[in-house]
């Protein structure tokens, strides 16, 4: 039996964010039902393709999988729980953002076995909620919080940015201190990125997006995981801290390169050393499904040195990094005999540091990260 994750793609939202460049569509809800029949056609395809696949996590994300009813995102999982074997203990999470959950939809994802909510929280300041478009509040966001655990989730993430339009380093901070107070067991801690296609790269080409300086993005950066460490999270990825047993399982699949279907528009794959993507638009989505063939865009058969070279790329965004002997068992070869040159001229620039086990990045390399990545292409 092949262990995969899977990822459910759910393009729709209320508004979308400003640095936002996922693959989403606002008010096109119209769609939902039909997008949903479709999905299900795609399931039955990879369903008959790989039959021996048994799901050790799931999933879903978006747009905003909250904004649309719960009957759907039920209809989704029952359907692919039909199709598929899963893993007992299996890891099922959904993201939202606080102004669209309810009671009823909370109720639903318990009962169909989502054991993981993923708030989009960003900040609990008001005013840079809506500089950066977010249609919640930090009202919204308490409300929200109360009525999950009141439906008896325990374990939620909440996703918090730094680097924001004219944000300060107090606000991150309070930001912060005010979350790790409400016994949430993962932290997403990261910091914004300007995208192309989205509102905020086209004002920051017109010089009209007034962001923190570097030194102080990266002063929110330590801050944040100093604050974080404090109150008892491990750092385990770049952006990432979680409670003792509270990673993020189907994250780690994608850092450790191991086995992932995704389902729906845009959704990536990477399974029996192929990697696709799906079509982004619904009329090119249906149109092959329609026709029961996959709504692939891209493929891309993926050769031992491709897979060694994101297997470092994406293992060294972890804190514990590269473990040698995984390394060794994985690839039937010492890392060394492929990497050291490249590993003496990091380690000589103070970038990343080796033991008798792994090989992980330095508070520099955690800096200059992508410096580090491009040693490996």
């Amino acid at each position: 039996m092949k262990e995969i994750g899977v990822y459910i793609h759910i393009p729709f939202c209320k508004s979308k964010c400003y640095y936002c460049d996922f693959n989403s569509f606002p008010e096109k809800f119209n769609l939902v039902e039909k997008y949903v029949y479709y999905i299900k056609k795609e399931i039955d395809i990879y369903a008959k393709e790989y039959p021996n696949c048994i799901i050790k996590t799931v999933f879903i994300g978006g747009g905003t999988p909250s904004a649309i009813e719960a009957r759907y995102i039920e209809e989704i999982i029952n359907y692919l729980f039909k199709k598929f074997k899963t893993e007992e203990k299996i890891e099922i999470s959904i993201e939202c953002n606080p102004k669209t959950l309810t009671r009823e939809k909370l109720r639903t994802y318990r009962n169909i076995g989502i054991n993981r909510i993923s708030i989009g929280l960003q900040s609990l300041n008001d005013n840079l909620l809506r500089k950066i478009g977010r249609i919640h509040t930090s009202g919204d966001f308490f409300n929200s919080l109360k009525l999950i655990k009141e439906e008896g989730f325990e374990n939620i993430n909440v996703d918090i940015m730094f680097n924001l339009p004219s944000q300060t380093l107090e606000d991150v901070i309070n930001t912060l201190k005010r979350v790790i107070t409400l016994d949430i067991k993962h932290i997403s801690f990261y910091s914004l990125k300007i995208e192309k296609g989205t509102p905020f790269y086209k004002l920051y080409n017109q010089s009209k997006l007034k962001l923190p300086s570097e030194d102080l993005e990266r002063r929110m950066y330590y801050k944040g995981k100093e604050i974080l460490e404090k109150n008892g999270f491990k750092h385990y990825e770049i952006s990432n801290f979680a409670k003792e047993d509270f990673k993020c399982r189907h994250n780690i699949i994608y850092w450790k390169v191991k086995p992932y279907l995704g389902i729906g528009l845009s959704a990536h794959s990477n399974l029996s050393k192929k990697r696709w993507r799906n079509v982004a638009s619904f009329e090119s989505y249906f149109k092959y499904l329609e026709k029961d063939k996959k709504p692939i865009i891209e493929l891309e058969k993926i050769d031992s040195q491709t897979e060694i070279s994101e297997f470092m790329i994406l293992g060294l965004r972890l804190v514990d990094g590269i473990n040698k002997a995984e390394f060794r068992e994985r690839f039937k070869i010492d890392i060394h005999n492929i990497y050291n040159k490249q590993l003496i001229k990091l380690k000589d620039l103070g970038l990343i540091r080796e033991d008798k086990e792994n090989i992980k990045l330095t508070k520099k390399g955690l800096d200059l990260a992508n410096i580090v990545f491009m040693e490996f292409i």
